[in-house]
């Protein structure tokens, strides 16, 4: 298996106050800000009943944008001392609206699906339902991604909370760097904006266990 490197500063925004910002200023520390475009997005946890995912460490993702359905498979998180930058393997693949992984187009996502989960059934740990705005960052060259998400947390096809966060994505060769550095640096400082450990799966799954 060769995965992806995903590599993230995310952070949770208190108000929508910081989202505006980013959704308009024109640059960020060194770098350039293309221009907002908006996205609907739901996003659903998958496990097996057993939670064989959960104990590996992994988290399958199945995707809807603009009716496209992608699995992305999500590793153990590679945390290095004083850092907030989130380090993962990802591993990403066409997928169906089903949870029959053996009916999905063939990918390395999916043949890694099968064996951690030693190919048995899928169910459903929640759903995350979002509207994302995502920005183009660059210098000179394109560097990452830029997101602001509004979340809405479902279980049970129930509506279980909300959340706002923020994630500054770049490719892992350009993470080490003084440019990088700057554009994550200005985000930590940002008024309204706090760096957050847990991924979305986990903060949402932290929602739904503090509730009857």
């Amino acid at each position: 298996m060769t995965a992806a490197l995903e590599v993230e500063l995310k952070l949770r925004a208190e108000d929508e106050a910081p989202l505006w910002r980013l959704a308009a200023i024109e640059r960020l520390a060194r770098c350039v800000l293309g221009p907002p475009r908006e996205f609907s997005e739901l996003d659903r946890y998958l496990d097996t009943a057993d939670r064989r995912l959960g104990a590996a460490r992994w988290a399958c993702r199945l995707r809807t944008r603009d009716g496209s359905v992608r699995v992305s498979l999500k590793g153990p998180a590679e945390h290095q001392a004083g850092d907030d930058v989130h380090r993962r393997p990802e591993l990403e693949g066409p997928a169906a609206g089903d949870l029959d992984v053996s009916r999905w187009p063939p990918s390395a996502a999916r043949d890694h699906l099968l064996r951690l989960t030693g190919s048995r059934p899928l169910v459903e740990l929640l759903v995350l339902r979002q509207v994302r705005i995502e920005r183009e960052v660059s210098a000179e060259r394109q560097l990452g991604v830029l997101s602001l998400d509004r979340v809405v947390v479902l279980a049970g096809g129930a509506e279980r909370g909300r959340f706002l966060a923020v994630e500054l994505e770049l490719a892992a060769d350009a993470v080490d760097g003084p440019v990088a550095d700057a554009a994550f640096a200005e985000l930590r400082a940002m008024d309204g904006l706090t760096p957050e450990p847990r991924s979305k799966l986990e903060r949402a799954l932290a929602m739904l266990s503090s509730q009857p």
